[in-house]
């Protein structure tokens, strides 16, 4: 094996990968090229469309922003216009299997490129055991209705209560989430097989879950009672101090500041709109996963930006109808449950609708772990490549032309997470590492835009620097509020800790970048010193 001697020293965190070097990884990688424009769409869709309407906006809901929900996925789709725009211009510059760490590799150095890789971890690994919590809460509400009951105590986790159907009262204390094992353990399963049968499975479950997101817009509709949006945004809870000025400027102000001082507790008022717009966050992940799948694009550089902006403003668009219809048929405070639109249809009551809607839920979140997982193993078989993570992570089937070995671990630890941590603590963990690295990435874009400007860009994001400026300080703002949460705060910055502690102790003395090796076709070859970070 031919090397070049490494950088000493503490230079080596600081080494980035050329551009050059990120491309020839993609020309010589070993998966295969499968996915076209239509086929990147609706992974993004399938991702999209799942987690935020039928599992996150209850809780938003009844416990933040109440019927102004709906201003919340506004918000939250605005910022993901500025982030997904920043992600087109990456993705279509350097189809690559890590996604952002890749991005953030070519432009911030390596521990940066190593920190991005914890936050995707969080973002895609918890992510995938967020929608397993919300499939086993449909899923259980489903057998109810075909008179099938399962143990209360197998459906949700140790301490979580377990309500009655309709949240009436509870019925027991959750032990273990058994149905939410069962399906990640399955769709890794699935992964396992291959991208491409993956991908028709994915397609057809898209299929399913928009027709019946339509649908419940459409018969929902006429079930809407206007009185349950009156106020749009109730009282904050507490209220404010006496003498607070109360005109619509002044409570925005106040709502941001609390927000970036980590003062923001807000129930209602404008502030639980902006923390109810860092809750549902979460749903918009998807546009993203498509970024993950660059390695496995038969043209990068055309399809990645559609896939990306149009998964994007087709999910935004049927998702403030589907919340408006939604706080519009039940009062917002009893949407807090993991299934908010069963507890709709079930007051709608229509039964074989109900199932429907139940069905295609079930649908939709299973193709929401599909792309989250796949996202998650592509990152780590990039990470592997470089050796930053270790090598038989990088191990491709020989028949599949899968990650098969990373796939089943990082399918046993969601199963873990899945079966044994709350809906809520995950969906802030996750939210956390999704907003800590879009922020690097619109930072990514603007230096890419200074270091690199002969990088063909087959799409480049409008407005620059505004567009990306603008995504990250209001990933920063969204950051802020949910960090205002001592467990999340302390569990976010620990894992951090600990994770930078990983890496001086392993990816540093085995990174391929830093010792001059380089992944071609699987087998190390000599490449060119990387250049320091300037």
């Amino acid at each position: 094996m031919a090397t070049i001697t490494a950088r000493p020293g503490l230079g080596r965190i600081f080494m980035r990968k050329s551009v050059r070097q990120i491309q020839a990884d993609h020309e010589h990688g070993e998966l295969r090229r499968s996915l076209g424009a239509l086929n990147l769409v609706l992974l993004g869709i399938g991702c999209i469309i799942g987690t935020g309407i039928f599992v996150l906006t209850g809780r938003a809901a009844a416990q933040f922003a109440g019927p102004a929900i709906m201003v919340s996925f506004v918000i939250t789709g605005v910022l993901c216009a500025f982030v997904a725009l920043c992600y087109a211009e990456l993705a279509s510059a350097l189809p690559v299997s890590g996604s952002a760490y890749s991005y953030t590799y070519a432009s911030m150095g390596e521990l940066a490129a190593w920190i991005m890789g914890l936050l995707l971890l969080l973002e895609y690994g918890l992510a995938a055991s967020v929608v397993a919590v919300g499939w086993s809460g449909y899923f259980v509400s489903l057998m109810q209705d075909l008179h099938i009951y399962i143990p209360p105590t197998l459906t949700a986790a140790p301490g979580v209560p377990v309500m009655a159907q309709g949240g009436a009262m509870m019925v027991a204390t959750g032990a273990v989430n058994l149905p939410a094992i069962a399906i990640i353990a399955a769709v890794t399963c699935l992964l396992v097989v291959g991208v491409s049968e993956s991908a028709t499975v994915n397609n057809i479950v898209v299929a399913i879950k928009v027709t019946v997101v339509i649908a419940f817009i459409g018969v929902g509709s006429q079930y809407v009672n206007p009185a349950h949006w009156s106020p749009l945004v109730p009282a904050q809870i507490p209220p404010p101090a006496p003498g607070t000025p109360m005109d619509m400027g002044h409570q925005i102000g106040r709502a941001l500041w609390d927000v970036i001082t980590g003062n923001s507790h807000s129930r209602y008022g404008i502030g639980g709109v902006i923390h109810g717009a860092a809750v549902i966050f979460f749903a918009y992940l998807g546009f993203e996963a498509v970024s993950t799948a660059g390695a496995e694009s038969r043209n990068p550089a055309k399809d990645m930006p559609i896939g990306i902006l149009g998964a994007l403003v087709i999910c935004t668009v049927l998702y403030i109808a589907t919340s408006a219809v939604l706080v519009g048929i039940v009062p917002y405070p009893s949407l807090d449950n993991p299934a908010p639109i069963a507890t709709a249809v079930n007051q709608i009551g229509l039964p074989w609708f109900a199932i429907v809607v139940k069905i295609g839920a079930i649908s939709g979140l299973t193709s929401v772990m599909l792309v989250l997982l796949y996202g998650q193993t592509r990152i780590f078989y990039t990470m592997s490549r470089d050796g930053l993570l270790p090598g038989w992570l990088a191990i491709v089937h020989k028949r599949f032309k899968t990650p098969w070995v990373n796939t089943i671990i990082v399918g046993a630890v969601a199963c873990c997470a899945a079966g044994l941590m709350s809906l809520d603590a995950l969906s802030d963990l996750s939210n956390v590492g999704s907003l800590a690295a879009f922020t690097l990435v619109c930072i990514t874009v603007i230096y890419l835009r200074f270091s690199s400007p002969e990088l063909k860009r087959p799409f480049k994001t409008p407005f620059f620097p505004v567009t990306p400026i603008l995504g990250a300080i209001m990933c920063v703002v969204l950051l802020m509020s949910l960090m205002a949460g001592k467990a999340t705060r302390h569990f976010f910055l620990t894992y951090l800790a600990l994770g930078i502690v990983v890496y001086f102790v392993f990816g540093i003395w085995n990174s391929k970048l830093g010792r001059g090796e380089r992944v071609l076709g699987g087998e190390p070859e000599p490449m060119e010193l990387p250049q320091p970070l300037e």
